[in-house]
Order: C-alpha cells, then structure tokens, then sequence
C-alpha cells in the first residue's frame, strides 16, 4: 500500500488534534456515511456527529451485538464505540488504539459499564483466542503496513461465528490486492458494498461543521492540511472519493 506519506502527515495531524483538542470537540475522525434510508434517531448531544455516527451503525446494525463482547480496533478517541455500546448494547466493548494519547482520552472521557480502552498495535494484539464476538474496524487498515498481520489477529480473536465488521478505503488500483487478502483471511465474505456516494453525501452535508472546527483549532499555515484530512468539498481526498480513485467499501465477514 502507498501511504507511507500520508500516513506520516495523518500521524502528525493525529497528534495535533489530541495536543489542542481540550474541550472534547474532535470526538471521530472518519468521513462518515448517509444515506436517507438509513437516517437514525440521535439525541442533541449526538447530533453534531451525525454523519460519522452514522458510519459506525452502517456496521453495527449489520449483526445482533446486544449483549455480545466487541472489540474495536482502531477506536481513535472513542466516539464510535461509545455510541455503538450506548446503542446496541454489548455485553462488554473494549477499544484498542496505538496512540496512548487517543487511548487516555477516551479512558478519561467516557464513563459507560463495560466499557474500556487500551494501547495496542493491530497487527499484534495482546487479546486471547477466541475473546470477541464481533470486531469493528473504521477507517484504520489503510494505515496498517501489514494487512495480513493484521487479519490474522482478527480471526485469531474472534469466536467461530464471531463477525468482523469492516469499512475503510483504498486506491482504486489496490482492490485487487486487498480482496486476495480477505479471501486469503480465513474468513467468509457475508456482505460487501462499495460506499463512495454515501460518504460523499456524508461529506457534503458536514462541510461547514467541518470548516468551522479547522478554522478554530488550527493554524492558519495547517488549514490546507486540516481540510484535507477533514475531506471537506474541493480537498483532494473529496476529489479522489468522488472520481472513484479511492474506493471506500464496507464488508461483514464471519469466523466460520
């Protein structure tokens, strides 16, 4: 995969947004998904995160997790998987992140039984065989560089019958490959969709919240930057989801 690059500014980004980050405003980091058949009911607190929100229930309303453990790896700080336990209800939920400042901030900021963070590294988790029923995995793999590692620590994981619930985006040129490594997982394909237009609508609608959280954080010299990685309309990430070169998908697999 060819995100050496991007993937050094997203970790500097990364750091950045939890350094200023003080009042809890940057609670996901995913572009985010709408489709009017799939509008949800929200609370007003959870409102303004709407369209990342929605990404998350894309994946959990796919499989029953009431009273299920998950596991989300590749949490970020939080808000997603606060969501999916307020909403759907697992028995336990743990999230995983390598960034310990993402990790101590979500600890810090959520407060739900079941409910914990820990420092990790996707591709080598220290989770034993067979602890989850579901795993989630939200915009993360792209940046992971080996993809196989990481697959096998998912099937590892899982219980038979377990689910993996997964959605992130690639180069159009590197489907191939990454279809050959799910084939290659162990884990059997139960649903896939191609989503570009549902995260471009998502895009759209949530461009000015968007452009007003950049322009308050950041400094002028990293707009260019923050709006980028925010996919905010004209960036050139909203170019490449609209023109097809990246491919954003959603898959459910299952541990057989």
């Amino acid at each position: 995969m060819k995100f050496s690059l991007r993937e050094k500014l997203f970790q500097m980004w990364y750091w950045y947004v939890n350094k200023v980050d003080k009042n809890a405003e940057i609670l996901f980091m995913n572009y985010g998904y709408h489709n009017e058949n799939e509008k949800i009911q929200l609370s007003e607190k959870d409102e303004n995160n709407r369209y990342s929100i929605q990404l998350y229930d894309h994946l959990a309303s796919a499989v029953e997790l009431k009273g299920r453990d998950i596991i989300e790896i590749g949490c970020g700080r939080g808000g997603g998987l606060s969501h999916v336990v307020e909403n759907h209800k697992p028995g336990t939920a743990r999230g995983v992140d390598l960034d310990k400042r993402a990790v101590d901030f979500s600890n810090n900021h959520y407060n739900h039984e079941g409910l914990s963070f820990y420092q990790g590294d996707a591709q080598k988790l220290h989770f034993e065989d067979h602890e989850a029923d579901a795993i989630l995995n939200v915009e993360s793999s792209h940046r992971y560089p080996d993809m196989m590692a990481f697959l096998g620590e998912v099937k590892r994981i899982l219980r038979p019958g377990g689910y993996f619930l997964y959605t992130d985006f690639r180069y159009d040129h590197e489907m191939d490959e990454l279809k050959k490594q799910l084939a290659e997982s162990g884990l059997s394909i139960e649903k896939e969709k191609v989503i570009n237009n549902e995260v471009l609508e998502a895009l759209r609608l949530d461009d000015p919240r968007k452009r007003k959280l950049v322009k308050k954080l950041a400094p002028k010299f990293l707009h260019k930057v923050a709006l980028n990685f925010a996919g905010t309309i004209g960036s050139e990430t909203y170019r490449q989801i609209e023109s097809g070169k990246y491919v954003y998908y959603s898959y459910v697999l299952r541990k057989n």
